[in-house]
């Protein structure tokens, strides 16, 4: 009876160790999804104003625009006249600054967003060429946009995702490690077992094929708790915070997310075992 506890709690304390390491590999590989969205997200809310002279036809200005959104590389791309202009700064002075001008000084303008995931790794190259190509054009007077957060950006993305990458290597290795050890401890409370099949003639692809299947079911456990601790932690971010982090939008990759960790657990699992028991088998046979 003392046995058999101690084997359900041998069993137990493996999937329990596993899932804890393929939980903190699945949540920063969450995390690691959300930062490349939210900067990728950030870098689509830049604006690129194309400046256009005050004289020029709306049938020009709309041809221009025609032309910028056949470009693969932009997203969104809008024409705001010099009445549109007009009505959105009064509107952000709460009064009509016309009447007290005399007359509307404002520009007709093209806002341009750009798809960042269509833009090549030197998207700044991409950009500048851009801005010349628009600055060739006798009717537009320039083109501006907040330089310094566009390299603030990409700087930080770059980092982050470099941080990140290198962050989770160093944690499928611990996850490797820590894995292999706990699949050793279940194995050593079988090393009789083991050792009385050897002894008897059997080979050792038949002593590991219960204990290979084991270690699926471990992988497969540990990887399905760690999914569903990752989904209340989701849960529980979202309501406190405010965050929707549940939205469509995102399922897709959760749901990636969710079969990477199994199989990364069942994987993991099922070759520490296999070496386990080639190194017990080769020990008796020493």
């Amino acid at each position: 009876m003392k046995n058999k506890v101690n084997l359900w709690g041998t069993h137990g304390a493996t999937i329990l160790g596993i899932s804890l390491v393929l939980f903190m590999l699945g949540l920063l590989l969450t995390i690691e999804y959300h930062s490349y969205r939210l900067t990728h997200d950030a870098q689509e809310r830049i604006t690129y104003k194309v400046d256009l002279s005050p004289d020029v036809s709306d049938s020009l200005a709309l041809a221009l625009k025609a032309d910028i959104a056949k470009m693969e590389v932009v997203k969104q791309v809008d024409y705001i006249s010099k009445d549109q202009a007009a009505k959105i700064f009064s509107q952000e002075l709460d009064e009509d600054f016309i009447d007290f001008a005399g007359y509307n000084p404002l520009y007709p303008s093209l806002m341009v967003n750009f798809n960042v995931a269509l833009l090549p790794d030197n998207s700044s190259e991409t950009l500048d060429a851009f801005c010349a190509e628009m600055r060739r054009h006798n009717f537009v007077t320039g083109v501006a946009y907040q330089e310094n957060i566009v390299n603030d950006l990409r700087g930080i993305f770059y980092k982050l995702s470099w941080f990140l990458i290198v962050f989770v290597a160093l944690l499928l290795v611990i996850t490797i490690v820590l894995i292999s050890s706990l699949i050793r401890i279940a194995l050593f409370s079988r090393r009789d077992t083991i050792a009385t099949m050897r002894l008897v003639g059997a080979k050792s692809s038949f002593i590991s094929r219960p204990f290979r299947l084991r270690s699926l079911a471990y992988g497969a456990i540990g990887g399905f708790i760690a999914d569903v601790l990752i989904a209340v932690t989701l849960w529980a971010f979202s309501n406190q915070f405010g965050v929707d982090l549940l939205a469509q939008t995102h399922l897709l990759w959760y749901a990636l997310i969710a079969v990477a960790v199994i199989l990364v657990g069942i994987i993991i699992s099922y070759l520490a075992t296999i070496a386990t028991v080639r190194r017990y088998t080769r020990k008796i046979e020493n």
